[in-house]
């Protein structure tokens, strides 16, 4: 072996881990739905756990981007450490696909026929050749997602190949036999293992890497095994990476991986050695090469083994790590974490959870505030004050981070939906501030010890009852994703607006009757545009809701074409008979 032969397996290395990365990506981009409803299925369920584990690490094709999804889950509050630990297991079990995969390689030239197919080398140009049409020709996203997916296992597969090329020529140095008998020291496999896999962060590449050499010949059973339980406590480094800055919870997810695999390789390790010692049958058999289907056995029986020595001690393993790392006082505060940006669906989900949050304070402060007109309490005042503080740090995060999922290459509904709740969110938060500016003109009436007139008190009840009812109806349209809710909320905002004209009018009699102060027409006027105001929110709202299931985000022409309706026309009736004054 040459320098050119390292500079081979080096640029194998890059391919394989280059290919691995786009068709990654490409895969967690076109299952990005499918992934949020695994995670909307996962409960206390230990099977459901590991089973959605070991799913979406088979779809990522890498349990360290799923126990790094994980880490932001919990950090962000949507997972409990509990559920975290059952998916982390399953991630593990997950993993040990790609090995099977890469062990494909191994078929020999004298196989038959249907046999010598399955080989990557014979079908490999074939996918890439499709997936490069894909690119070139498809106009389909999902189409062009799906070309990225069998370029990315083109190069993966041409990485592999290039690395047992370049390792090829070992089987005739004796050399290199004699550098691997150091490897026969279970520790020393162990920790070459748990290096190489560590510095490349991929227990993928690092089996790839194994199985390359075992191609040689020259690997023995009793070296591989150690190398691969060691390269399982490798792969953990990027979680405890990803962990750097995370919540309590977080940090605990990422070392109930490290422990897993640690817990896991000590006990399972110490066994082999006393195998080794004792059994002589086994030290015989450890000693023969291992073949590159092998190297896969090897890592699907210790994680095999390892998730069902440690499956029924998860309380236990959640104990650990809430003891190594300790609460402090204090109450954290659920943010967004970067670390789901990795998976732009899931982070989009995470957005919409805390703009549902966010719109359920703006309407419990609206409905609250219309209370307070007519039975003012310190209590309810507080709460609205504090809700429209909430709302706007939830417009501030969320904004925020929206803009950074839509700079992500994400799914034509997956931007809908960054766009929706854009717009959402700034509506919800111009509806709390509404909602303390009519808590301002009840606070005024009191202060003042002013009060509307019996007719002006009866159009006030009428109007709020119509706010109240135009606002949970937005607010059911956006939660339940539901158009035949939304289209009922434009003609009851015309109404309003009907309302609020026929309302002033009214007002200004009562002034010229001297039947209402002066003041009580200012405080009128006020709550008569923040009525006017919040129902035209709530307008964009149900809109909005309209034109995502439409495919169209031009608001205005949503809003034209059902004004024109005969729909529009019965419900509008409806509502001018059901708020008539």
């Amino acid at each position: 072996m040459d320098l050119f032969d390292i500079l081979k397996l080096i640029w194998g290395l890059a391919l394989f881990l280059f290919g691995m990365n786009v068709m990654g990506n490409a895969l967690e981009k076109r299952a990005g739905s499918n992934l949020k409803n695994l995670l909307g299925k996962i409960t206390g369920s230990k099977a459901g756990g590991v089973a959605t584990g070991a799913g979406v690490t088979v779809v990522t094709q890498s349990s360290s981007a799923t126990t790094v999804m994980i880490v932001g889950f919990v950090n962000s509050g949507i997972m409990t450490l509990a559920q975290a630990i059952n998916v982390i297991i399953g991630a593990n079990v997950g993993t040990t696909v790609t090995g099977w995969i890469l062990s494909l390689n191994g078929i020999g030239e004298g196989a038959g026929t249907l046999l010598k197919l399955l080989k990557p080398t014979s079908f490999t140009p074939v996918l890439a050749i499709a997936g490069m049409g894909m690119l070139m020709f498809a106009k389909k996203t999902k189409t062009k997602d799906i070309g990225t997916i069998l370029m990315g296992f083109g190069v993966l597969m041409m990485g592999m190949t290039a690395m047992s090329d370049s390792v090829e020529g070992l089987k005739d140095i004796p050399q290199f036999g004699e550098v691997l008998l150091i490897f026969d020291n279970p520790l020393m496999g162990v920790l070459i293992g748990t290096v190489i896999t560590g510095l490349i962060q991929s227990s993928a590449a690092s089996i790839g890497i194994l199985q390359s050499l075992a191609l040689t010949g020259q690997v023995s059973w009793g070296a591989a095994i150690p190398i691969v339980m060691g390269q399982n406590i490798g792969t953990t480094v990027t979680a405890l990476l990803s962990a750097i800055g995370a919540t309590k919870n977080g940090k605990r997810a990422a070392f109930t991986h490290f422990f897993f695999n640690v817990i896991g390789t000590v006990i399972w390790v110490a066994v082999f050695c006393v195998l080794k010692a004792f059994v002589a049958p086994f030290a015989s058999i450890i000693e023969n090469a291992i073949p590159i289907w092998g190297v896969a056995l090897c890592h699907t029986i210790f994680n095999l083994l390892t998730t069902a020595l440690i499956l029924p001690f998860t309380a236990l393993l959640e104990k650990l790590v809430t003891v190594l790392i300790k609460d402090k006082k204090g109450i954290n505060e659920i943010e967004l974490d970067e670390r789901l940006l990795t998976t732009p669906a899931l982070a989009l989900e995470r957005c919409r959870v805390l703009t549902v949050e966010m719109a359920s304070l703006a309407v419990e402060s609206l409905n609250d505030s219309i209370r307070c007109l007519t039975d003012y309490n310190e209590h309810r005042a507080a709460n609205i004050r504090e809700d429209e503080e909430k709302s706007d740090h939830y417009e501030d995060i969320l904004s925020s981070y929206l803009v950074k999922i839509s700079r992500y290459d994400i799914s034509n509904r997956d931007s809908r939906e960054a766009a929706m709740l854009l717009k959402m969110i700034g509506d919800y938060e111009r509806i709390s501030d509404h909602a303390v500016n009519i808590l301002e003109s009840a606070e005024e009436m009191r202060d003042k010890n002013i009060s509307f007139s019996g007719p002006a008190q009866h159009e006030l009840k009428t109007i709020t009852s119509a706010l109240s009812e135009i606002i949970n109806l937005a607010y059911l349209s956006f939660v339940n994703n539901s158009v035949e809710i939304a289209v009922t909320v434009e003609p009851l905002e015309s109404v309003i607006d009907d309302l609020k004209d026929k309302l002033r009018v009214n007002h200004i009699e009562r002034l010229q009757q001297d039947a209402c102060s002066i003041d009580a027409g200012f405080i009128w006027s006020d709550l008569l545009t923040n009525f006017e105001r919040t129902s035209d929110h709530c307008s964009n709202i149900a809109g909005t809701v309209i034109d995502v299931a439409n495919h169209n985000m031009n608001l205005h022409e949503s809003v034209r074409a059902l004004s024109d309706s005969e729909e529009y026309e019965r419900e509008y009736a409806a509502y001018s008979e059901k708020y008539a004054i």
